[in-house]
């Protein structure tokens, strides 16, 4: 039977080997809510799954061993253990018991337990259970493959891969299951018959990211401006209200996350942590720390250390297009109008959050962008600068810069635009001064040049041909 799963050829390729393996397997796969990986999971291996399980959130310990149960007795067919377990290292030995029972299979067999952060409740003893029914059962069993899933992406870092106790050392695989790249996007959209041009699918991209969940709420027949409106202004949309839900599912004391994204999403172009700390209101420590970590784990923010400046200097930066979307248009919107985004998109303030969105979509693909201008295999370095300006030199900002080995600076420059963009000679003052500054100020030796990143191609008029040393399009960002 033919998958339905698009893209994620890497991660399908992993698998595959995990399948063939000649010994026990331990699968983590984590990643951001709403991403696929349960539909991954199950889609991929569902000829080989023989117990699935989910948890649930904030419930208890006991619904949560009752709902194991039942899936037990489904699987079993009630011929064996017909009493609930107790707690949850009886449920795990009902479940090796039945594991020992298809030793002989001739392929590999899958446990696939799902929401695994939602399993380990206060005293539930879930964790410590988990670590005897690997290491006393399933690591003896070569004919199984343990794959265990999770959206809070920081307790599967500190509970499984940093772990200290019995499952040190134990995961013999992890995914971590990114959202759709933009050539992915484009290919779910084909798979689901949504005619959509690639100016169109950057511009809902700039809107959802890549998750696959939110694209799989489009309709047919539409275009762009109009799915806006239907996804995230009707009081009926599933981004109207995925907000809040998004974040209070995946963290505890969700509060300061939620803090930490607004404080970004008031600076896109980034903070560095005391400022971030004074933006934010939270008091320094370690929460503010561990609130950090989830949020850059789960990949709500990215790092981004500036050029040739040290760690302490790293810059926080939302990249999460949503929250981003959300922050700056939805929240404020308390009358669900129609045609809603038809009408912002035609607002000074578009022009500015679309500036820095398809800023983060061309951060976001930066081995595409390396890809275009040849350096894929030469040894290079993203980062950003910033000169605030003083008596001697003006202020000057390069958001993406690419630092490469072979000698060479490229200043990238990202404008997005529905027509073809067109360079003036204000425009080239400003691009020769800015790459003036920069070189004046770091006094770097390598040569410094100007690549422009556009949606449609440029103008190739005389200041173009004086300035620009390359040019990518939103065509170049589509390859896998």
């Amino acid at each position: 039977m033919e998958s339905k799963i698009v893209g994620r050829g890497k991660e399908l390729r992993i698998i595959d080997k995990l399948l063939l393996s000649e010994k026990a397997e331990f699968l983590a796969v984590y990643g951001r809510r709403r991403v696929g990986k349960t539909f991954m999971v199950r889609e991929y291996l569902k000829t080989h799954i023989q117990f699935a399980f989910s948890g649930s959130y904030e419930e208890k310990v006991s619904v949560q061993i009752d709902n194991f149960f039942h899936e037990y007795i489904r699987r079993t067919g009630g011929k064996k253990e017909t009493v609930a377990p107790p707690n949850w290292n009886t449920a795990f030995q009902y479940l090796a018991d039945m594991l020992y029972e298809m030793k002989d299979s001739s392929t590999k067999v899958v446990v696939f337990i799902d929401e695994l952060p939602w399993l380990d409740t206060p005293k539930s003893g879930f964790v410590q259970a988990l670590e005897y029914f690997w290491n006393q059962h399933v690591s003896t069993m070569h004919h199984v493959l343990l794959v265990v899933c999770g959206s809070a992406a920081s307790w599967m870092q500190q509970k499984l891969f940093k772990n200290k106790g019995g499952l040190y050392n134990r995961i013999t695989k992890r995914i971590k299951l990114e959202p759709f790249t933009l050539f992915e996007t484009e290919q779910y959209c084909k798979s689901k018959k949504l005619k959509l041009t690639r100016y169109q699918i950057i511009q809902l991209y700039m809107v959802m990211g890549g998750v696959p969940f939110y694209w799989n709420e489009l309709s047919q027949g539409k275009s762009a401006e109009q799915l806006i409106d239907e996804i995230c202004f009707e009081s009926t949309g599933l981004l109207a209200t995925e907000y809040d839900q998004l974040y209070y599912s995946l963290f505890k004391n969700a509060e300061n996350h939620i803090a930490v994204i607004e404080a970004l999403a008031s600076h896109p172009y980034g903070l560095v942590r005391e400022e971030l700390l004074k933006k934010s209101g939270l008091p320094d420590g370690g929460t503010f720390t561990r609130t950090i970590e989830d949020l850059y784990e789960s990949g709500f923010i990215a790092k981004h250390r500036p050029f040739e400046k040290k760690v302490k200097e790293t810059q926080f930066r939302l990249v999460d297009m949503y929250s981003l979307f959300y922050l700056n248009f939805i929240k404020d919107n308390v009358e669900n109008r129609a045609n809603t985004w038809q009408k912002i998109a035609n607002q000074p303030r578009f022009v500015s959050w679309s500036g820095y969105a398809f800023e983060n979509i061309c951060i976001q693909h930066s081995s595409q962008i390396l890809i275009k201008l040849g350096i894929a295999g030469t040894f290079t370095e993203i980062s950003s600068w910033r000169h605030k300006g003083n008596e001697e030199l003006p202020g000057a900002q390069i958001d993406m810069l690419i630092d490469r080995k072979d000698g060479m600076i490229n200043l990238c420059e990202a404008k997005f635009s529905n027509k073809e963009y067109i360079i003036d000679k204000d425009y080239n003052a400003t691009l020769r001064q800015k790459r003036a500054v920069f070189s004046h100020v770091t006094g770097t030796k390598k040569s410094v040049v100007t690549t422009l990143i556009t949606t449609y191609p440029a103008m190739r008029n005389n200041y173009y041909l004086e300035e620009i040393h390359s040019e990518v399009t939103m065509d170049d960002l589509f390859v896998e």
